[in-house]
């Protein structure tokens, strides 16, 4: 019996972070298309709309990087407000580390809320890089990004080590779990 036969469809706002290639984009989709009515929410679109004067937010980063990341975060919040007052429920996909995450959290107001966080082991994000077709990285590093995630993002919802999970396996993990992911 999969998880969507256990668990009634969820409504309101699911968060999912994590680092670069620990399979966001993927679960966030998958978990989208499980669901009756869902909108997935992407917030590396709103950098992407900048058509000159971007700045990304790479380690040392200035102001303008910081405001920019600020923005990105709220009008991707706004824009999961939005989808879910018109029915939807909404998974927003985005990397958000750090005190970020609870600041992330205060900009939603939808409720429920839930938090995933993916946490694959660093040797794991490391060949799933590889293996893109995109990288993302920059001037970070995989160490660098996992250790920012374990040592500053505070514990907030449901934490999963998706290191030896298939995307099917992640979802269901997600949706026979999300009252641990709840954070409003």
């Amino acid at each position: 019996m999969d998880a969507m036969t256990t668990t009634p469809h969820p409504t309101g706002v699911i968060v999912i972070t994590g680092i670069m290639a620990s399979g966001k984009s993927t679960v966030a989709q998958a978990l989208a298309e499980r669901l009756p009515k869902a909108a997935h929410v992407r917030g590396d679109v709103y950098r992407r709309m900048i058509v000159s004067g971007g700045a990304e937010f790479e380690p040392g980063a200035g102001e303008e990087a910081e405001a920019q990341l600020r923005l990105r975060y709220g009008l991707s919040a706004s824009t999961a407000d939005e989808y879910a007052s018109a029915g939807f429920t909404v998974i927003v996909q985005d990397v958000i580390l750090g005190e970020q995450l609870k600041a992330y959290v205060d900009l939603v107001r939808t409720r429920p809320l839930y938090v995933i966080v993916l946490a694959p082991r660093p040797d794991v994000v490391a060949s799933r890089e590889a293996g893109r077709g995109k990288t993302g990285y920059g001037a970070w590093t995989v160490q660098d990004l996992d250790t920012g995630l374990r040592e500053t993002t505070p514990r907030l919802g449901l934490w999963l080590d998706s290191s030896e999970m298939s995307v099917g396996e992640t979802v269901d993990a997600i949706l026979g779990r999300l009252e641990e992911a709840r954070v409003a």
